[in-house]
């Protein structure tokens, strides 16, 4: 789908007429008539009503990209990744197989942070791998097959999040 600009008009099958008020790297926001601001997936099929240009080209989120790998690499600073609507206000339950133990409780919105934050730093791994200096090229090839395994092991907890985008991916098999 071609990226929709600021002021196009579209029909949602679940929030009716609506508005592209802002873009985001993945996401539109959009004002529906009935429904308010809704966050929706660029991805996600929309009737379009009436279509705008954007006012920047693809080059901008190439940029964006780059902006993203450098903070990545250079902060601790965890990227703010939306949980799944169902998912709010919900609690993980973890029942022990042994008799005589506790249940634990843990709010899902604990344990989605969790995950993201583990997302985060395994990224910041990635990229200290790959700049680092003293690794040959072969050493920095096999710690990345470890961490797109780690990646894969880790696509149980893609239904957790809200937006297709921000999934754990391993391998692909071809």
């Amino acid at each position: 789908m071609d990226l929709l600009g600021v002021g196009s008009r579209v029909i949602h099958p679940s929030y009716g007429l609506g508005v592209v008020v802002r873009m985001h790297k993945r996401v539109y926001e959009v004002c529906f008539t009935e429904k308010g601001i809704k966050m929706v997936n660029k991805d996600f099929t929309m009737e379009i009503v009436e279509r705008i240009e954007p006012e920047y080209s693809e080059s901008f989120s190439e940029a964006e990209d780059a902006l993203m790998r450098i903070l990545r690499l250079w902060s601790d600073v965890n990227e703010v990744v939306p949980l799944g609507d169902k998912w709010t206000g919900g609690v993980l339950i973890l029942k022990p197989g042994s008799g005589g133990l506790k249940e634990k409780e843990v709010p899902i919105d604990v344990f989605f942070h969790k995950i993201v934050m583990l997302r985060d730093r395994l990224r910041v791994l990635e990229q200290r791998i790959n700049s680092h200096e003293k690794l040959s090229d072969e050493d920095k090839v096999n710690m990345q097959q470890y961490i797109t395994r780690i990646y894969g092991s880790l696509t149980t907890f893609n239904v957790l999040f809200k937006h297709k985008t921000d999934y754990f991916e391993g391998d692909k098999v071809s």
